[in-house]
């Protein structure tokens, strides 16, 4: 790789980045600038609650050239932890959203933390779907679709194909219809706070104003008190702060024991002749309700008298006035509703219809206080509003744009599931901007063989097994210059920490002396990708990975210094390389090569690589399109019948070409056999292999495969 002619600059984005040491561009690099820093950590702790099978990562530079922005507009409301709404532009790193996870057949609902935000300028388009949900979004921004993710607009034609949204498509969630457009003021004011003490008062209160006698004298005297008994702090909370703001002041006591049946309660309480008068006038009924006292006034009954269970919602009462006005009230806010009967004590209940799409418009519009009545965290994403696609608007100007990274990689925003970039937090954290920067601006940790000899020298060190490929390829082009794995690998050793390295060039081999050296010391697990045998075939499916021969090459060398490497022959294309001769031309190759085991899975249609590779083989092969749709059906995962056929297959043609089973040696005189050092028919300790093959036939939804881990995805 040719440096000459390279370009060091400093400029105002440079300002905060700390260790920075110099500034790099490059010919060979058209666009993008190498950072040079000083890093003060190399070792990175693997989420806890990760499905990644090791604790520890190693990334020796930070950002990507090939990773998309998504943003959506500052406005986009973002669903919280709590059940509310949130815009975008107030999301804050480690707040709580709610984001999905698959479960089966099903996408659930879970709770999950904000890692980056961050702000920038893209082209902006606007979706608008038929319930009246409008989402304005870059370009790159995707959405899931019933048929998977989709971007907002296709690539310019010159730079190739992925699939977006068209009018044909049904995003996934609940929507928020014009609520979303509507998103608007502040909730307190004081229209809005009558309302709220006339729904909680009538619903919960006591108000009390009445002359007695006593028996002793015979004479009159006045009883006046105000109670409002809640176990809900909440509520409890603002109705306090709203009757102060009445001037009201109340005082707060405790109601009623807890027990194992029942919480504990507080109430607020007040026995002045002027705070009942008050009460009595802010909880009036209005002769021409507004629709913020209609808000306010069904946020309050909410929180009195109403329920959200098992997807139901609504609100109970024995007084038919309140009823009546709670029923207007949601007429009035295009909510739809039903009055049902009463029961046997003359308690009855208007119920908000709809399902859920319509619940939370209700928990958005009216704003209630108490949390716990608003969840949807466990439950199943499904789809009750008509969430198609009306249209896909070019704004035809660049626009503000606001992205967050979480968790789960996704989150609901104006209330469909929203896809976000998992990796950008990697760069907020070093005071870039995560969004446009990430593309161009790449940081390279050139101290961090040394940094990492530190780390691992501390007392504390457990030598617990690291892992080298997870967020970026260890020897992409860059290592050409920079030279970081030989320190990597040498400061491993030396600590005497197990480690794994999963790339796909042929760079690695570059630093099989040090490899060598490691696994003489510690475990070495290298993984390499290989699932097509016909060049032709694999670069049109993989276009721009390194050929079939190269990497069988990166084997033969592995195999050769005696690092025993995993095969991935995944996907499985049925159909194109399911075959008896296929398969057992690649296994006999990879045996051949050098391989201490395959690992062989279906094809895995992931929302958004489906609609792309379908529309491929669509092209390709168009008589098989019909044979995936009944292979997959509206799933991700080949039927269990084909993977039990595959699985059979596979087997079979491990034990012939010498793969019996994991942890064993190859039978003397197999093809393959090791040349030299250590028995070579050993199975690593797979960090790069399937724990559950999918070969195996156990490759249901529940298992995962290699892109599923999170780790450098080689296919689609």
């Amino acid at each position: 790789m040719r440096w000459d002619a390279q370009k060091l600059t400093e400029g105002p984005a440079l300002v905060p980045l700390k260790g920075l040491v110099r500034t790099v561009r490059t010919p060979e690099f058209d666009g993008v600038t190498f950072h040079e820093v000083l890093c003060k950590s190399a070792l990175n702790r693997v989420p806890k609650n990760s499905s990644m099978p090791f604790e520890w990562t190693i990334n020796p530079t930070r950002g990507c050239l090939h990773q998309c922005v998504y943003c959506l507009s500052p406005d986009t409301l973002v669903l919280m932890a709590d059940g509310r709404q949130k815009p975008i532009r107030d999301i804050d790193v480690g707040d709580r959203v709610v984001g999905t996870r698959p479960d089966g057949t099903y996408r659930r609902y879970v709770e999950t933390t904000v890692l980056a935000a961050w702000r920038t300028r893209k082209r902006a388009y606007r979706t608008t779907l038929r319930d009246g949900t409008e989402i304005v979004a870059s370009g790159d921004h995707r959405f899931l679709t019933a048929r998977g993710w989709k971007h907002v607009a296709p690539l310019p034609r010159s730079q190739g194909q992925r699939a977006y949204l068209t009018t044909g498509n049904s995003l996934m969630g609940f929507g928020l219809g014009m609520a979303a457009v509507n998103y608007a003021r502040p909730r307190g004011g004081s229209v809005y706070r009558r309302g709220y003490l006339a729904g909680m008062v009538r619903g919960d209160g006591m108000l009390l104003d009445k002359t007695y006698v006593r028996k002793e004298s015979g004479k009159p005297y006045r009883v006046t008190h105000f109670r409002l008994a809640l176990a809900d702090g909440e509520a409890l909370l603002r109705s306090r702060q709203y009757l102060e703001q009445e001037g009201v002041s109340t005082f707060l006591r405790p109601y009623a024991v807890g027990t194992a049946a029942r919480r504990p309660m507080d109430a607020l309480v007040t026995s002045k002749r002027s705070d009942y008068t008050t009460i009595c006038r802010a909880i009036t009924w209005p002769e021409r309700p507004t629709d913020e006292w209609q808000r306010g006034f069904l946020a309050g009954v909410f929180d009195a008298e109403g329920s959200y269970s098992g997807g139901v919602l609504r609100i109970s009462n024995s007084d038919h006035e309140i009823l009546s006005h709670i029923g207007s009230a949601l007429d009035a806010l295009g909510l739809p509703n039903v009055r049902e009967p009463a029961n046997t004590s003359g308690v009855a209940s208007v119920r908000v219809t709809g399902g859920r799409s319509v619940h939370r418009r209700f928990f958005h519009q009216v704003g209630p206080a108490i949390t716990r009545k608003l969840g949807i965290l466990g439950s199943a994403v499904k789809t009750s509003a008509d969430l198609g696609v009306v249209k896909i608007e070019d704004l035809g100007t660049e626009a503000q744009m606001v992205d967050i990274t979480t968790g789960t990689r996704d989150f609901i925003a104006n209330g469909v599931v929203s896809h976000n970039c998992f990796a950008r937090k990697t760069h907020e954290y070093l005071d870039f901007d995560a969004g446009a920067d990430f593309d161009s601006q790449i940081v390279v940790k050139t101290n961090v063989a040394e940094v990492l000899r530190a780390e691992l020298a501390r007392p504390t060190w457990a030598r617990e097994h690291v892992a080298l490929g997870t967020n970026s390829d260890p020897y992409m082009r860059a290592e050409g210059r920079y030279q970081l794995m030989p320190g990597i690998i040498e400061a491993l050793t030396e600590a005497r920490t197990p480690f794994s390295i999963l790339t796909k060039g042929p760079l690695l081999r570059r630093d099989l002396p040090l490899l060598v050296r490691a696994a003489e010391h510690v475990n070495v697990d290298v993984g390499v990708s290989l699932a097509f045998l016909d060049p032709d075939l694999q670069q049109r499916v993989e276009p721009g990975t390194p050929k079939p021969a190269a990497r069988l090459g990166l084997i033969r060398a592995l195999a050769d210094a005696g690092l025993a490497p995993t095969v991935m022959a995944m996907p499985v294309l049925p159909w194109l390389t399911d075959s008896t001769e296929h398969l057992d031309a690649l296994m006999a190759a990879v045996a051949e090569a050098g391989g201490a085991w395959v690992t062989v899975g279906a094809l895995h249609l992931r929302p958004g690589a489906r609609e792309w590779f379908l529309a491929w083989l669509g092209r390709e092969y168009p008589e098989l399109v019909p044979k995936y749709q009944v292979l997959y059906g509206r799933g991700s995962y080949a039927s269990g019948e084909y993977r039990e056929w595959l699985a059979g297959r596979v087997r079979r043609l491990r034990r012939q070409h010498g793969f019996v089973e994991r942890g064993t040696e190859r039978r003397p005189g197999a093809p393959g056999e090791r040349r030299e050092g250590r028995p070579r028919g050993e199975q690593p300790s797979g960090r790069w292999a399937l724990r559950s093959d999918p070969a195996e036939g156990t490759a249901g939804p529940r298992a995962r495969d290699v892109t599923d881990l999170g780790l450098q995805p080689t296919l689609f």
